[in-house]
């Protein structure tokens, strides 16, 4: 084991949805993720070791939320954070492993229903507002999303993302849930002009890897990207800013998925990232 992966710290706290639960950095975890931009809720599977029995009652409890921090030191960034859709344990040697499947947005997004009426001409963000009011979870905007208007008044009763993809399409936006709060921005943009730097120094893990993706776009076109292992560093999502600094490929991209994988007593502490060029 290099050097690198000394001082791997993390937080974990399992609990219902507004009320008290539990929280760890002791127990033998481990976990997998990958996040996307998509409209379909990210996924993350989490194994803990040896859990006490009141504690594996509460992960299956009514609206259960998982959330888990990670890195190095006091350095440890929201890796995820959702709602529990499926536990289970077993035997693992002599010690019992539960595995945790946990759905980003679940508790907003899987059975929320929304009532909207408006009169006269309405603004796409004062809609998107609203449904994100009545879901309970904050929305972020990107720093250039524009919001069209709705001329004749609105009205709306039914699944919240539904009216959310409705909605955003008038304003040629995209909606995603990334740890649990909403992010709208314009396809293939990113969120921020905060821009993180991946290089050598920064924690890289040899070379980045060309490839070649269709847009999710309406365009469908080829863009040409990068992927890119780094040391753990869950501060980096998606639609970020990145500037890749290596000894093939130097410039500024987006991130458009990014996975990341840890085990505490194993060789993973990484996150794995597809960068794009920026149109």
């Amino acid at each position: 084991m290099g050097n690198e992966n000394f001082g791997r710290s993390y937080r974990l706290m399992i609990g219902p949805a507004g009320g008290s639960g539990f929280e760890t950095s002791e127990l033998h975890i481990a976990f997998s993720l990958e996040k996307t931009d998509l409209e379909t809720s990210n996924t993350a599977r989490l194994d803990i070791w040896n859990l006490n029995d009141e504690h594996k009652a509460m992960l299956k409890m009514k609206d259960c939320a998982v959330s888990l921090q990670a890195g190095y030191g006091s350095r440890t960034p929201l890796v995820f954070a959702g709602g529990v859709s499926f536990v289970s344990t077993n035997m693992d040697g002599t010690d019992k492993k539960t595995t945790v499947e946990v759905e980003d947005g679940l508790i907003a997004t899987k059975d929320t229903y929304v009532s909207l009426s408006y009169e006269g001409k309405v603004n796409a963000k004062t809609i998107l507002d609203d449904v994100a009011g009545q879901m309970g979870v904050a929305v972020t905007y990107s720093y250039n999303a524009e919001f069209s208007d709705i001329p004749n008044g609105y009205s709306f009763v039914g699944m919240a993302k539904d009216v959310l993809s409705v909605i955003c399409k008038t304003s040629n936006l995209t909606w995603s849930i990334q740890n649990g709060v909403m992010q709208i921005k314009k396809p293939g943009d990113v969120m921020s002009q905060e821009v993180f730097v991946l290089s050598e120094e920064t924690g890289m893990i040899g070379y980045p890897k060309e490839v070649n993706v269709t847009a999710d776009d309406d365009s469908k076109k080829d863009v040409e990207g990068w992927d890119v292992e780094f040391l753990m560093n869950a501060a980096i999502g998606v639609d970020d800013y990145v500037y890749l600094k290596s000894k093939i490929v130097t410039g500024y991209f987006r991130v458009y998925s990014i996975s990341i994988e840890g085990d505490t007593e194993g060789t993973a502490w990484q996150c794995k990232a597809r960068l794009l060029a920026i149109s």
